[in-house]
């Protein structure tokens, strides 16, 4: 047997050229990274022989922690990227969004599951949660890019919202899918499961990763720019590897203390990128984990594609089609126009903001984390439901954000022009 080990570095290799060229080469027109790698991934499974099948169901356990992987460091450069300090009214679109459209989203989803899918009560409720989080990791070209050195930066209101919701969402989706997990093993009498779940899993554990995101976050930032010896003054330095550590700490020390830290790494995040508004450091720290985010997105994407047509879709109906199809069609954009009606986004923004709903790894990871943890009846069914829902969200909103992200641009060039006689004004002016 020839020695497979020349194939996978060549393979490694070309894959790491590709993550670095590919955003810049495709930056005008409508293809995403993540298409390529998904259509990559389905080519090389669907054609080499001897390959092992990627499939999330026999590696639950491989799945769901490379999903983890990929998306607590996604989080990190999330958080480091927002310009706009944390507010009540700075942040009015994201509250909205996270209040408002995601349990509406849920809500649609988990009804969708049960009358349409035939779902028991824990399977919908399970879909409803997995499908609820937006995602930071396949979402990058309707979200901020590299953080300013300025308060409030470039940040224009569709693409900040969108960040910061799938930031924050992603967190909070894990109580619900504690809901499922204590339904599918108690049953659904709410006195089984209810009084623990709204005390511990959803009150206890979302203070925990609130709490130490913030102790983390200043604890790091007085290291990275204030500690009296300069030799551990790491801003000095320009060391960009030190955003896994606060990453990887933030996670740990977090899920330690049994508390959400999906929700404590981005919250960390933003803290540290609170502690320096107008240097250098932060773009140092947040290219670094970006090219990490890269790096994983790459191979999650790549397996996506290649489970994708070794059996993952195997058994596939039409009405998982077209459940599908509502969700990424129907769900989001109705609740998303829905939650933000009536705030300061514009009716244009409003429509993005909705459609742009991107479904990606944290789905996968929640599905993992589930089916691992509690008892449901057909776990073949319910990861091709939800790997249809991110396949067909690579797909659409890969194929729609580049010329729709560009088409509103120019309408808030104009308008900033006309209003305001700067189209430099263009990030501030609703449409």
């Amino acid at each position: 047997m020839a020695d497979a080990g020349p194939w996978l570095y060549t393979a490694a290799g070309a894959a790491t050229l590709a993550a670095a060229v590919l955003p810049r080469a495709l930056s005008r027109i409508p293809i995403s990274m993540p298409m390529v790698f998904l259509g990559a991934g389905a080519l090389v499974f669907g054609l080499v022989d001897g390959l092992p099948a990627p499939d999330p169901v026999t590696h639950a356990d491989a799945a769901r922690r490379l999903t983890e992987l990929c998306v607590i460091v996604s989080l990190m450069g999330a958080g480091l990227a927002l310009d706009r300090p944390v507010g009540r009214r700075r942040w009015s679109t994201t509250w909205r969004l996270l209040g408002l459209t995601m349990p509406l989203s849920m809500l649609a989803v988990g009804l969708l599951g049960w009358g349409v899918l035939g779902f028991g009560v824990a399977g919908a409720v399970l879909l409803a949660a997995v499908l609820a989080p937006t995602d930071p990791v396949l979402a990058t070209e309707v979200q901020v890019g590299e953080p300013a050195g300025e308060e409030d930066g470039d940040e224009d209101e569709a693409r900040f919202a969108l960040t910061s919701e799938a930031g924050l969402n992603d967190g909070l989706a894990f109580p619900f899918t504690y809901a499922a997990i204590a339904i599918s093993l108690v049953g659904v009498a709410p006195g089984a499961w209810l009084p623990h779940w709204l005390g511990v899993d959803v009150a206890l554990r979302l203070a925990i990763g609130v709490a130490l995101g913030l102790v983390m976050g200043w604890l790091l930032r007085k290291l990275f720019f204030g500690a009296r010896a300069e030799r551990f003054r790491l801003a000095t330095y320009a060391e960009g590897f030190v955003a896994l550590a606060a990453t990887f700490l933030t996670y740990g020390i977090t899920e330690f203390a049994h508390g959400y830290g999906f929700v404590a790494v981005f919250v960390c995040g933003c803290a540290l990128r609170a502690g320096e508004r107008a240097g250098t450091y932060h773009r140092v720290l947040h290219s670094y984990v970006e090219q990490g985010e890269r790096m994983l997105t790459v191979l999650v994407v790549f397996l996506l594609g290649g489970a994708a047509v070794t059996g993952l879709f195997a058994g596939l109906r039409w009405v998982e089609v077209g459940f599908a199809a509502a969700v990424l069609l129907l769900v989001r954009p109705l609740a998303g126009v829905v939650g933000l009606a009536g705030g300061k986004t514009g009716p244009r923004e409003r429509v993005v903001i909705s459609f742009f709903g991107v479904r990606g790894v944290g789905s996968l990871f929640y599905v993992g984390y589930a089916l691992t943890h509690g008892q449901f009846s057909d776990p073949g069914t319910i990861w091709r439901v939800v790997g249809l829902v991110v396949v067909g969200s690579v797909l659409l909103h890969g194929i729609t954000a580049t010329p729709v992200m560009r088409l509103l641009d120019r309408r808030r060039e104009r308008t900033a022009e006309r209003e305001h006689g700067d189209p430099a004004e263009a990030a501030h002016t609703p449409v």
